[in-house]
This record gives structure tokens, sequence and C-alpha cells, in this order.
């Protein structure tokens, strides 16, 4: 079996850790054999193949904990005026100009380009949501192969709802119950769970059996989580409590609920995500571009919560979200100790893993997934272990990815995306986005 030394001049093992100086890693196969000096390495393994990367960090890969990769397809689309806000985002611009019209060629035409995007910036693994009701059936068997060819560790979910009829809804979740019995485990990176949208487009009964689905099949059920002050104000009206409390009482807030974005929370859903268990993703630069809001993650943090971030199909460099993490909170909360680069740094890695339920992925330990990247560390100032994730997280951009690793195959290398022909890309997802829009400027 193959064997590949990769010999860095610094080594992020595990994020709550220090940095190592001059450790690197030997990956056998799918997995991390051994970590240890890289002057050891050489001696120990002679015959191995090497990466000698003397100008370099290597870490674990990035995993993006929330993305709806088609949502690329809506930058740019012509519109007469801006949402006033996030019902009116959702009401009159994402769901009727976008969601409703997105076809599997387009979705697939995106889901390429954003796949080269993710492995350009370091990211290594995934979880994408896609909601497009008139693209149903057939659309997560379609993008599974794009993802396929890229080579990506990837979650696929349709996100079921029923706000088009319960008709639609009842495909939503075929679709996505369907996908996971098809991806077996031992089939592949690529597997599935079941997704739901939100309290106000699915009612109880649906939510239940969106949960039982998930449940029956050993799966994650995710949904969107009071992403602005709507869903929690919806939620005290109709059922006299705030959305987390709402899943609480149907006994879907548990270990087995994925609950992205979670930016309008009270303390005490806080406390029910840190006392149930209940994993959650966080978005920070798309929350400020619908005007959702600033979400409590320091608070979360703090309580224990098992916490990833995603870039929610908004900007794609997976350092810039980092960064977005680093700041916003510091300035909202009006305290510059919170969110220190390293917390930052595993919620980027191993913290969305452990969100996603990925077994054996974050860290660069042995027995571990050879998921990782080496990131060029030509910094503004010397790096020494107490500055370097602060240093990394300001000072680096997805440019500085030179190389990544997929499950012990190599993606990137000399920091080109080796699946990725730019142009073609460029071009199929021009065409789509084009198709989109004409559609848009009718109306």
């Amino acid at each position: 079996m193959k064997a590949t030394l990769i010999l860095p001049a610094w080594l992020i093992a595990n994020a709550h850790q220090k940095p190592l100086h001059q450790w690197g890693v030997r990956v056998v196969g799918d997995s991390i054999q051994a970590v240890a000096p890289n002057d050891e390495l050489r001696r120990q393994y002679p015959g191995d193949e090497r990466v000698e990367a003397p100008n370099s960090v290597l870490s674990a890969g990035f995993v993006n904990a929330h993305t709806h990769l088609y949502g690329i397809l809506a930058h740019g689309i012509p519109l007469s005026k801006a949402p006033s806000g996030f019902w009116p985002f959702l009401e009159e611009f994402w769901w009727p100009l976008i969601e409703n019209r997105l076809d599997h060629a387009m979705i697939c035409a995106a889901t390429d380009l954003r796949c080269a995007h993710m492995l350009q910036s370091g990211v290594t693994a995934f979880y994408d949501c896609t909601e497009a009701p008139n693209a149903l059936p057939g659309v997560l068997p379609a993008q599974a192969e794009v993802v396929r060819r890229h080579g990506l560790r990837g979650v696929l979910s349709f996100e079921a709802s029923q706000r088009v009829s319960e008709d639609n809804g009842q495909l939503g979740l075929r679709e996505n119950a369907d996908f996971v019995d098809d991806c077996r485990p031992g089939d592949g990176l690529v597997s599935g769970l079941i997704s739901t949208h939100t309290t106000f487009t699915c009612d109880a009964a649906f939510i239940r059996q969106a949960f039982a689905l998930a449940q029956e099949r050993g799966v994650l059920l995710h949904a969107h989580v009071s992403e602005g002050t709507y869903e929690p104000e919806f939620a005290l009206q109709h059922y006299g409590v705030r959305t987390l409390a709402y899943y609480d009482r149907l006994g879907v807030a548990g270990p087995g609920f994925l609950a992205s974005q979670c930016v309008q929370l009270s303390d005490e859903e806080i406390g029910i995500l840190a006392d149930r268990g209940v994993r959650v993703s966080h978005m920070p630069l798309s929350n400020c571009e619908v005007g959702g809001g600033i979400a409590p993650v320091p608070q979360m943090v703090a309580r224990g919560v098992t916490l990833g971030l995603g870039t929610d199909g908004y900007i794609d460099d997976f350092f810039e979200v980092m960064r977005g993490a680093f700041l916003i909170h510091k300035a909202n909360q009006l305290d510059p100790r919170l969110m220190p680069a390293h917390v930052v740094w595993y919620l980027a890695t191993e913290g969305g893993a452990r969100a996603l339920g990925f077994e054996k992925v974050g860290r660069l330990e042995p027995g571990w997934k050879a998921d990782l990247q080496l990131i060029g560390a030509g910094l503004p100032t010397p790096v020494e272990e107490h500055n370097l994730f602060e240093q990394l997280v300001l000072y680096r951009n997805a440019a500085d990815v030179e190389y990544v690793m997929v499950d012990g195959i190599v993606r990137v290398a000399g920091g080109q995306v080796l699946s990725a022909d730019w142009p073609a890309l460029h071009a199929h997802t021009h065409e789509a986005a084009q198709r989109l829009w004409a559609q848009a400027r009718v109306d």
C-alpha cells in the first residue's frame, strides 16, 4: 500500500493543542499512520514518497458544515429592489426567483464549480442542502455524481417542506430517504441525511415524519433554526414557545438533530442545545447578508455545544468565513477575548466534522482520516508557536492552499485543483445563471 510522508514547517494535529514545529505525518492508504518529528519520519521510512513543505503549515482539511451549492447562481441576479428584511428575502426573492426555478442542469453546474472552489479553499468535507421543489425527483443522485468526480467527502440532502404543497413535501422527504438508502456505508465518500426547512414551512406531523425517517436510517435530521426574528416570533404566536423549545416538545431536539443558523436564540434555547446535545452549524457571513443578526456563538461554545462553521453558499473562501467568526463576535459583544483563533480553527475542522457525524475526521492523529491541507506560511511577521493560529486566520486565503488530500488521495497539488477545468466550469455556471436570470428579467 502506498505510503507518503508530508513534512511541513508546522503541524496542527489538533486545534486544542499547540502547533508542532518541524513535525509531520505518514499517510498510508486513507489514514494517518504516524505523527512524529520530520527527521524521525525520514529515518524510519526512507522508501516512502515525500512531500517536502519547509515553508508550509499542515492541518486537517476544513469542514464546510452547511452550504447551498446552487446559491452561487443568485450572485449578481438582476433585481428591481433589494429585499427589505429576512422575510422579504425569502418571500420576494429567494423562493420565487431562485429555488422555485432551479433544475438539474443548473444545480449540477453550480455543484461542479463549487466543489472545485471548496478544494481550492482547503475544504475536504461538506454538507449541502438543496431546496428546489421543481427539480424533484432525482436531483440528489445527479449532484452525487458531480461530487464523486471531485473526490470530496460530502453529505447531500434535499430541504423538504410543505410551502409548495403537501405532495411536494412528501416528494422531498422521499428524495432524502431514497438517497440515504442508496448510499450505504462503504460505498464511498458521499452520504445523505434527512432535511426539512423550518417550523413555519413544516407542520408538526411533517417534522415528526422526517425525524422518524432519519432515526430509522441512523442519520441526522437537519433544519434551519431561527435564522432571523421571523421564526421565533412565528413559533411564539402559533405554538406558545420559541423555536427550539417547540422542537424539544416534538421530541426532535437531541444528538440526532442538526440545527443550522441558530441566530435569534434565547438563553433557554442555548441551554436546550447544550443539554440535549443538538448539533449546530454557524454561518457568520451569510447571517449578515440576509440581515438575520449575529448568533450567540461564544455562549454556545462556553456551554459545550457541538458546533461547526459553514459558508451557507455565500462566500466560498473558508478563510474569510473563519475571519468572520473570529472578528464579528468580538465586535458584537464588545470583548476582544472572545473566539480566539484556535477555537475558530477547531470549529472549522474537528467541530464541523463532529457536527456532521463524521468519525475520525478533523485531526491529524494516528488512525484518523487523511483529510488534510498544506497552507503557505509566508506570513508578514515570524511564525511562532504562540501566534500561528492567529496569523493563519488573519492573513491567509484560499490562494495560499498548496496541497489537499481527501481520504488519502491528492486532490490539490502545487495550488492547482486537479479535477478543475476552470474555463469549462465557469462557462457552464455562467450558462446556468443566465438561464435562471432570464426568468427574473421577464418578471
